[in-house]
């Protein structure tokens, strides 16, 4: 007489995976809703160097914005939640017109600070950006 062994080891595989799906679709969904969201709009700052004269400009997250020679994009932008004064952080592409394959180089692409400009300084010689605020 023949004993029947059922196959354990593939039923217990079969429940590890589905446990994993289970807990990577779960913790999917616990990160999305604690991920920071990005606000919408960013308030900047431009000192043009050579006239001194300064100029507050804003612009909505993800849109280009062109002044003077400059094109100003702004990719994130941040603002902490742990502190009862929050850092502004943003992420920010900046090119220059006036550059010969000015689309192939950017003169800026980095996150840049509100309270630490200097971290990531933006270096260019007639213009200063520096990011201001962020809200939606």
């Amino acid at each position: 007489m023949m004993l029947l062994k059922k196959n354990i080891k593939l039923g217990k595989v079969k429940n590890f995976i589905v446990t994993i799906i289970f807990l990577f679709l779960f913790n999917n969904v616990i990160l999305a809703d604690s991920a920071p969201q990005s606000e919408t709009i960013a308030e900047l700052s431009v000192l043009d160097k050579v006239s001194s004269k300064s100029t507050n400009i804003k612009l909505q997250v993800g849109e280009e914005y062109s002044f003077q020679n400059l094109v100003i994009k702004i990719l994130k932008c941040y603002n902490s939640k742990f502190d009862d004064d929050p850092e502004v952080t943003a992420y920010m592409q900046v090119i220059d017109n006036t550059i010969i394959n000015n689309n192939k180089v950017f003169v800026f692409n980095d996150w840049t600070f509100a309270s630490s400009p200097s971290i990531r300084p933006f270096d260019h010689p007639v213009y200063d950006v520096w990011i201001k605020k962020c809200y939606s």
